[in-house]
């Protein structure tokens, strides 16, 4: 593929009417079997998935998660036992710029704790796991979207595949997936490519855009909440051409900058805040399209170690096409719950406003979007 056609394929633009439309009727959602490859098309074009709402009733099928089987709430006897807990509670304390700013520090608090108890019950369910520095970073992501018991269960699928590489108990896998960078810049851009190789600077830098998804760095909340969309849609190696993409896009500056390895390093490691992300997601998508896996291992000789992020990934993606909407599944009285989350959540904002006016409204709407969860246990 050349980069005349990688270049052909950021220029085209998929109907994205017509996908939004069938998620905002629930189309999609409801067929039977579920029409997942519209949910992906839907989350990987232009805007996303529109807003929270959706986003939690989509994020599940993504991920072929029964909204009726969810696991139970963790209880916190012992957890202090854990291999890990040390280090996650450090983790979560100093992770409060990742909650929305203004938010009450006792709902903070309780979401933290939240935080904690999910991450060591995902690690205590997968022996086979080993925690992560910024593997915290996507649990509150989730944790703030989709509420506590939801979460538990998306983190744990994709700790077993999309974020698999990155909990050996060594670096290696992660580094494999880091090696990726470099050959997507030599397609598109050799002498940027070059210039890199000159200054030594590696790739480093993206660790932590890679192993975040990215969450760690964006200050803006909104900007985390598409790139998840576009990630949970996407191939588990797309992260990798996100990051390729953002370099290519800072060519002139990186270019510009002393070819030394500190000030190449610093320059990328820093990601403005003003990226045209929307227009970065569709060049991704194109980086991917013509320079897939494959092709990328064979000219880097990468295929020597062996990614289970990738190489599940083909099952996983199978395993996702036959889901039952959720109207037909047999939900227990904790399904009937989340079923009915939403419309709780509706009815006792509506009873506030009518109360107690708009101002109340008003802050009820924001702590749904802060934590569903934690405003359903108001009632």
């Amino acid at each position: 593929c050349t980069v005349w056609l990688y270049r052909l394929a950021v220029s085209s633009r998929c109907s994205v009417s017509l996908y939004r439309l069938s998620l905002l009727s629930g189309c999609s959602v409801s067929l039977d079997p579920v029409d997942i490859q519209a949910l992906r098309r839907a989350a990987a074009t232009r805007g996303g998935l529109l807003n929270n709402e959706m986003r939690r009733k989509v994020w599940p099928k993504l991920l072929n998660i029964n909204v009726f089987d969810l696991p139970h709430r963790p209880g916190r006897n012992g957890r202090e036992k854990h291999t890990d807990f040390q280090q996650v509670v450090l983790d979560v304390k100093r992770s409060m710029k990742r909650f929305p700013k203004g938010m009450p520090a006792a709902e903070r608090d309780a979401l933290q704790e939240q935080l904690i108890d999910i991450i060591l019950e995902v690690l205590k369910r997968n022996s086979q796991l080993h925690y992560y520095q910024g593997y915290h970073d996507v649990a509150v992501t989730l944790l703030l979207v989709v509420g506590e018991r939801m979460a538990m269960a998306m983190l744990e699928k994709l700790s077993n595949h999309h974020l698999r590489d990155f909990m050996d108990t060594t670096m290696d896998s992660t580094k494999h997936i880091l090696n990726y960078l470099m050959p997507i810049l030599e397609q598109v851009d050799a002498e940027l490519h070059d210039f890199m190789t000159r200054a030594e600077v590696g790739t480093i830098f993206a660790l932590s855009w890679l192993i975040t998804w990215f969450g760690h760095v964006l200050s803006e909340f909104k900007h985390t909440l598409r790139l998840y969309d576009f990630f949970l849609a996407s191939h588990p190696l797309m992260p990798i051409y996100l990051a390729a993409t953002i370099v290519l896009h800072r060519e002139q500056e990186v270019k510009q900058t002393e070819c030394d390895m500190a000030m190449v390093h610093h320059l990328l490691a820093h990601i403005p805040e003003d990226l045209p992300f929307e227009l970065l997601i569709g060049r991704a998508q194109g980086l991917f399209d013509c320079f897939p896996p494959p092709l990328l291992a064979k000219q880097a000789a990468l295929q020597s170690r062996n990614s289970l992020s990738i190489s599940s990934f083909q099952a996983f993606q199978l395993s996702t096409l036959h889901q039952r909407p959720d109207s037909v599944l047999q939900p227990g009285d904790d399904g009937e719950l989340w079923r009915q989350g939403n419309r709780i959540v509706k009815v006792a904002v509506w009873g506030l406003s009518a109360t107690l006016g708009a101002a109340v409204f008003a802050v009820a709407q924001t702590a749904m979007d802060w934590g569903p969860e934690a405003f359903l246990q108001l009632f």
